[in-house]
């Protein structure tokens, strides 16, 4: 059976990402087989893994996915391979459910990453103050690492602030490049893919690791209370689902390809950017997410597939465009620089980029077949004119504003990413079951 850690840290921008991909690519070099894990939305961080590991990675959500879900994932994982690497969001303690919780509920061992790079031995009281405050989650913890340390001589004082019983596990040298970001996030994987190579090797070598004590780690097991989930009825069986896959339409779970499959669809990819035409063969179409607002002159010029996706709309054919993709479907697209761009005019709406967020949190749609869980994150904003009017809204889980759906012809539209295992009933009705 596999071992099993979850990576966290006291905050964003710890490393933990930085910290994954490290262990990773050591582990792998060593022979290890290692599959990874995000926790929680995010479409970004698990390129970089997936890149890292030669995997799929799957997003961990107790609201979103299940607890059940999310365990069986897990489980499939340790039968290929020998290291399973979970890694955290925000805080380990932020949102609820926070990874925390996963971790109580999973029973992973904890690895807290946290930033020394202006510390001494308040790094030891951090720690002390983590493993305090998860004490009633009773948190199983592997030990702390640190990042950007400036040399022996800072490692040894932080390894020595911390209390009996709370395992060193290794540091990260301070002067390692860090991954690059923009407005979402770090750059995505496959933009760099020529340099990661170099990324990861330069990772590995500033990783001071005590493997020694990682392997002493006991082996993963599913909770017994946990039962797997149900395999979803083939409600798609026969039909194929043409998904946009390329840089300005990214941001799309593997798991839900995954789910698409296991109703019973045919999935087949096509890029816009490419200009390539919806496939002729396909029954629905799926337009995720992405950064269409960087390649908004491209998509303009891309006559091919505008026309093919006017001609799908036209004929009232299933067509699912979350955020990015909802801004492909309106008819002018408002870049950063203010420059507006010619859409495909599915939707009559004004999409504009923002410099601020203007959504985020789990939400909720409580759709004909029940709720469709997901999540929302955009600075885009649509302006709506005035015959286009929302046929429902999101939920939101814990706080900000509802999120508009519309519904157009075969159209669904909405800045709200679904969850497909949440619902595999809403998600086939979708997609014209």
């Amino acid at each position: 059976m596999a071992r099993a850690l979850l990576i966290a840290a006291v905050a964003s921008g710890q490393g933990k990402t930085s910290f994954t991909c490290a262990l990773a690519h050591r582990l792998r070099r060593q022979g290890r087989r290692v599959r990874a894990f995000k926790v929680g939305p995010d479409f970004i961080d698990p390129c970089h893994l997936a890149a890292v590991t030669g995997a799929p990675v799957h997003n961990l959500d107790l609201w979103m996915v299940g607890e059940a879900r999310c365990a069986q994932w897990l489980a499939d994982a340790a039968r290929q391979a020998d290291w399973l690497l979970v890694e955290g969001a925000m805080g380990l303690f932020d949102g609820s459910p926070s990874a925390a919780d996963l971790a109580a509920r999973l029973a992973l061992p904890v690895l807290a990453v946290i930033d020394a790079g202006a510390m001494a031995e308040t790094f030891g009281a951090l720690a002390c103050g983590l493993r305090a405050y998860g004490a009633p989650r009773r948190l199983a913890w592997a030990g702390v690492a640190a990042n950007r340390v400036a040399g022996e001589a800072h490692a040894r004082m932080l390894r020595d602030s911390l209390p009996p019983g709370m395992p060193w596990l290794g540091h990260l040298d301070d002067g390692v490049p860090r991954l690059p970001e923009r407005h979402l996030g770090l750059v995505e994987a496959h933009e760099m893919q020529a340099r990661l190579p170099a990324s990861w090797q330069a990772l590995d070598a500033a990783l001071h690791l005590d493997l020694a004590a990682l392997q002493r780690l006991p082996a993963w097991h599913r909770p017994a209370s946990l039962a797997p989930p149900s395999a979803p009825p083939p409600l798609l069986r026969g039909r194929t689902v043409a998904v946009a896959r390329d840089t300005a339409f990214s941001f799309c779970y593997a798991a839900n390809l995954d789910l698409l499959c296991d109703l019973g669809a045919t999935v087949t990819t096509f890029s816009p950017l490419a200009d390539e035409a919806v496939p002729p063969g396909a029954d629905a179409l799926y337009l995720p997410g992405g950064y269409p607002e960087l390649h908004a002159a491209t998509l303009a010029r891309s006559t091919r597939f505008m026309t093919s996706l006017r001609d799908w709309h036209a004929a009232g054919r299933p067509l699912l465009a979350e955020c990015g993709g909802m801004m492909v479907c309106a008819r002018t697209l408002r870049d950063l620089e203010g420059r507006d761009h010619a859409m495909a005019g599915l939707l009559d709406a004004t999409a504009e980029m923002g410099t601020r967020l203007a959504g985020i949190g789990l939400h909720a749609w409580d759709t004909p077949h029940g709720e469709l869980r997901g999540h929302v994150f955009h600075y885009g904003q649509l302006h709506a004119h005035a015959t286009l009017v929302p046929a429902a809204r999101t939920r939101p889980q814990h706080h900000g504003r509802p999120e508009a759906v519309y519904r157009e012809r075969g159209l669904t539209a909405s800045f709200f990413h679904a969850c497909f295992a949440s619902n595999p009933e809403a998600t086939a009705a979708l997609f014209g079951a």
